[in-house]
């Protein structure tokens, strides 16, 4: 059994969780904390036995320089006594993985939150050829009928900022349930999409030296995986 920590300071798309989890498969499992801030609920991940813990909020790394982002994942990870890691940080490994570049964004926050986060990827060394902020996202209901305008309301999202140029868009918004809607999105665009709940799964994997190949969660998980020497 692998165990992936995530801390959340909010609902971050919490029925996104169970959802990965059971695509992934029955050895591994996801534990995800809602918390302002990280150290505090890193004890209760430490206690449950997760090999690895992902800090799900776009915000970090965004607002501090990225050395800065890197000092705090270093921090969180000497307490959490395992590797550490966030979704700015995952959002550009997981371009790089699918060798998406350049990039759009497409984020329910502010127009100056977005390119915050744009500003971010280019640090990472990620060119972006379109971003665009929304305002917040509407909630949504359960139900048939709700799921569809909650598919319905992404891709509105995501087309808003993709560009022709770009290989991929990318929706960092951690609130935002995307886990059922992926290949729906990808066939559409026709190209990945990048979501915060995905990517900070993926980068947890990979935290603990684990590739799973699961197409339900779009094309990042469809990667050949690592061969072990």
């Amino acid at each position: 059994m692998t165990a992936l920590g995530f801390l959340s300071p909010g609902p971050s798309a919490a029925d996104d969780y169970p959802r990965i989890e059971q695509l992934l498969g029955s050895d591994i499992r996801l534990d995800l904390v809602r918390t302002d801030r990280p150290a505090e609920g890193v004890e209760q991940l430490r206690l449950a036995g997760v090999e690895a813990v992902v800090w799900v909020c776009a915000d970090e790394g965004v607002a501090p320089d990225p050395d800065t982002a890197r000092n705090r994942l270093r921090d969180l990870a000497t307490t959490a006594g395992v590797p550490a890691s966030s979704t700015p940080f995952a959002f550009v490994r997981a371009a790089r993985e699918i060798d998406a570049m350049p990039v759009a964004v497409s984020a329910s926050g502010t127009p100056e939150e977005t390119a915050r986060f744009a500003e971010f990827l280019r640090a990472g060394g990620l060119e972006v050829v379109g971003d665009t902020g929304a305002g917040p996202a509407e909630p949504t209901d359960g139900g048939e009928e709700a799921g569809g305008d909650e598919e319905a309301a992404l891709l509105a999202l995501a087309r808003a900022a993709d560009d022709p140029r770009a290989r991929a868009v990318l929706l960092p918004d951690p609130d935002l349930s995307t886990a059922a809607h992926l290949p729906a999105l990808e066939a559409a665009l026709g190209k990945p999409v990048l979501t915060a709940s995905q990517v900070a799964v993926w980068e947890a994997l990979r935290l603990t030296d684990r590739r799973v190949h699961a197409p339900e969660l779009g094309a990042l998980f469809t990667r050949e995986p690592i061969v072990q020497v």
